[in-house]
């Protein structure tokens, strides 16, 4: 459920009494640095230029760049490797860092709980920040650029808040997806195709979104074209959006300033808007999607793309909210100037609906912290690492997972040593980037998931 605290509270563990500083200099290995430091040690990376990729496996670490006024510890991927950082670690803090060039995602926790990415600089990324299955996150004061996706993206994740991040230049500036109990509060969100996305996915292991709360953020001009690749469902965005929900249940959209829309500050929709499949678990409408106290200027003039062919025919524009969804229990806050169309379901917000007391979504006292076996380590980095360039039946960027599977069926040190040190095998594909930075541990329960547990489904 959604509290009222004074201040954001995440677990705080204490160090271990032998805790220590690993520092990092150029030229020298971040992941060497991840490897010596124990659970409680930090990892002090220097100003200058690192093209690693790093990953971290245990609980308790900080991963810090160093800044000395404008010079940032700066990771690039030079366009040629897939991920900048990836924790599984609980209780990991990333900060401080300056990450650009890599194809896949930027900064990324994958089943890591009470984590914490704070002041770093991402540019350029399919997901630019990506926490996936956590619980009790922070994301605060990131500035987050061209992504193809997201510039921050949530998944399937709970009791996450999202605190003074900029984003700009992205497909969607932040998204929640299949994502329960959210706050996001004081972020500057401008210059995307869309500004802040609230979704739920169907065929994700989640099968329900609720409890997201968008609080005094500034959201503005997100009119950019949608660069997404187009075999990307990210494609389907439309442009000129402050506020898109497409399906998530008790929503609060309350004392954001949005401005600037070409189409509608405020979009809500359900799945089949989008055409999106039907899966019999997930309820494709947004029930209790409450709009109030917001401060709307200039929104719905420059009307466009699929939402302008569609409002056409109507001959509104001008618009601050827009909702094609026949979802139950919302309310807006009707007021002078404010216009909205497909709200006759809607009641008017009462002070109760009101979330101006909820300052947190934080578990007091941290979320537990299950410790992973090989096995969960391998899935869990699977879905970080592997699903980013190869869908299980199809082409992605790289081979259907079928055919790899079908290449090593009885060979999986053959794909560990291949991961390891990928030479290009196939003229249509691009080369895979090298993943030894996972090591041979993790890379041996990947194989493992994929050669004897990944089964027929794309989502496994």
């Amino acid at each position: 459920m959604l509290r009222t605290l004074a201040a954001t509270l995440f677990l705080a563990l204490p160090a271990s009494a032998g805790a220590a500083t690993h520092t990092v200099a150029p030229g020298e290995s971040i992941q060497d640095a991840v490897n010596a430091a124990q659970p409680g040690d930090t990892v002090l990376v220097a100003p200058g230029r690192y093209t690693q990729s790093v990953y971290i496996d245990k609980p308790r670490l900080t991963l810090e760049g160093k800044r000395e006024g404008e010079a940032w510890a700066v990771l690039d991927g030079e366009l040629k490797l897939n991920d900048g950082i990836i924790s599984s670690g609980h209780s990991t803090v990333i900060k401080g860092f300056h990450v650009k060039g890599y194809k896949g995602n930027g900064i990324m926790t994958q089943g890591a709980n009470n984590f914490q990415i704070l002041d770093n600089r991402v540019e350029g990324a399919f997901y630019g920040i990506f926490p996936q299955f956590g619980t009790n996150g922070l994301v605060r004061a990131n500035v987050v650029s061209g992504s193809e996706d997201a510039g921050i993206y949530v998944g399937m994740s709970d009791n996450i808040e999202l605190r003074g991040n900029t984003c700009f230049g992205n497909v969607m500036g932040f998204e929640f997806e299949n994502t329960r109990n959210a706050f996001a509060e004081g972020n500057h969100i401008y210059g995307n195709t869309t500004g802040i996305a609230l979704t739920i996915v169907p065929g994700l292991p989640i099968k329900d979104a609720k409890g997201i709360v968008l609080k005094d953020n500034k959201i503005e001009n997100n009119n950019l074209e949608n660069f997404a690749p187009k075999s990307s469902i990210a494609s389907q965005v439309p442009s000129g959006v402050g506020i898109l929900v497409v399906g998530p249940d008790e929503v609060s959209i309350e004392g954001n300033t949005m401005t600037g829309h070409d189409n509608t500050a405020v979009f809500v929709a359900d799945l089949t808007t989008f055409g999106l499949a039907t899966d019999p678990r997930v309820d494709p409408y947004s029930d209790g999607v409450h709009v109030l106290r917001n401060t709307f200027e200039g929104n719905g003039d420059k009307m466009s793309g699929m939402l302008g062919d569609f409002l056409a025919p109507t001959g509104k524009s001008g618009l601050e909210v827009l909702v094609m969804s026949k979802g139950r229990g919302s309310c807006l806050a009707k007021s002078p100037g404010v216009d909205a169309l497909g709200v006759k379901r809607w009641s008017e917000c009462k002070p109760s609906d009101s979330v101006a007391k909820v300052t947190t979504v934080a578990i007091e006292g941290g979320a537990k912290e299950p410790v992973y076996t090989a096995e969960q380590r391998g899935r869990l980095t699977y879905l970080a690492v592997c699903t980013g360039c190869h869908a299980y039946d199809s082409v992605l960027h790289g081979p259907s997972m079928q055919a790899i599977k079908a290449l090593y069926e009885t060979n999986p040190a053959g794909l560990v040593a291949y991961a390891r040190a990928p030479v290009k095998k196939r003229k249509d594909f691009p080369e895979m980037p090298p993943q030894a930075y996972l090591g041979e541990e993790t890379l041996g329960a990947i194989a493992r998931y994929i050669l004897e547990d990944l089964g027929a489904s794309p989502a496994p």
